[in-house]
């Protein structure tokens, strides 16, 4: 059930001592973390709304001032590179190879290379080298359990003897041992700091839509080691409707760029706040 739809039948019961109790349960449930669902809740009950559509809209301008929409850009005629970062599981190749195709629909990079960084998992760099040959890009890739900063490397040497525009850059996901996937990701860094321009450098994390409050925690701890520059949310085509990208736009103030939606390659659209908020309340 929507949260549109619950906060319907929340007001179908009348509004008594236990109902903004009962509205921060309902906010918690979609995903918004109990911070932010306790200063909807506060402002609710400070505005009394008398209606379910009163209650909708409040909460869409609220949540509204915690979203961005952001657009990755490139440096024309420069050497662009997008670091995707997130743990195992959320999409990271396969959103690299439906952003491959997003750019080259468009025809808004002149060449791109894909690195594919997740050395840790074989299907991972298979997967990616396979989109590489459906879509004509190239893939620069090592032997399973190969140093992912050589490979970034490599194909950062690759695209600047090509005089591509942009590198998609795979990244590998464990999350068992915090140090060690902070100090692999600082090590990549530093190799993309030395031979990419700041401005042509995009650090982007993967968001699940399904992965709940949890989702939170995981930007924090990239956050910290990277610096994000924003995020993309995947498996939006799923029953989840995405409110954990509020409680991380609330934290940490991140632009989201583009939302994924099924498994064709097809589909990936850039983030619209209007139509994710409505998506959200309906």
């Amino acid at each position: 059930m929507s949260l549109g739809s619950k906060l319907k039948q929340l007001f179908s019961k009348g509004i008594d001592d236990s109902f903004y109790d009962n509205l921060e349960d309902t906010l918690i449930e979609a995903d918004l973390g109990p911070v932010l669902a306790y200063t909807l809740s506060e402002e609710l009950e400070k505005k009394r709304p008398k209606t379910s559509d009163e209650a909708v809209t409040l909460i869409k301008t609220a949540l509204g001032g915690y979203l961005t929409a952001g657009q990755l850009t490139l440096e024309k005629g420069q050497l662009n590179l997008f670091l995707l970062l997130g743990v195992n599981g959320v999409g990271k190749t396969s959103t690299i190879a439906k952003l491959a195709r997003y750019f080259i629909d468009n025809k808004l990079a002149g060449g791109l290379t894909a690195a594919a960084g997740d050395t840790f998992r074989a299907a991972a760099s298979q997967q990616l080298a396979l989109h590489g040959e459906r879509q004509g890009f190239k893939v620069v890739k090592s032997e399973s359990g190969g140093d992912p900063g050589a490979v970034i490397y490599d194909a950062i040497s690759s695209a600047l003897a090509r005089k591509d525009e942009l590198i998609l850059a795979d990244t590998a996901g464990r999350m068992h041992n915090k140090a060690e996937l902070v100090n692999e990701l600082k090590k990549i860094d530093k190799i993309i700091t030395g031979r990419i321009k700041p401005e042509n450098y995009k650090k982007i994390l993967v968001i699940d839509s399904t992965t709940g409050q949890n989702a939170l925690r995981q930007a924090e701890i990239f956050n910290e080691a990277l610096q994000l520059s924003g995020i993309i949310l995947t498996k939006y085509d799923s029953s989840a409707k995405g409110g954990n990208l509020v409680a991380i736009g609330k934290e940490l103030a991140l632009p989201v760029y583009f939302v994924t939606s099924g498994e064709k390659i097809t589909d990936i659209t850039p983030f619209n706040k209007e139509v994710f908020l409505s998506n959200l309340l309906e």
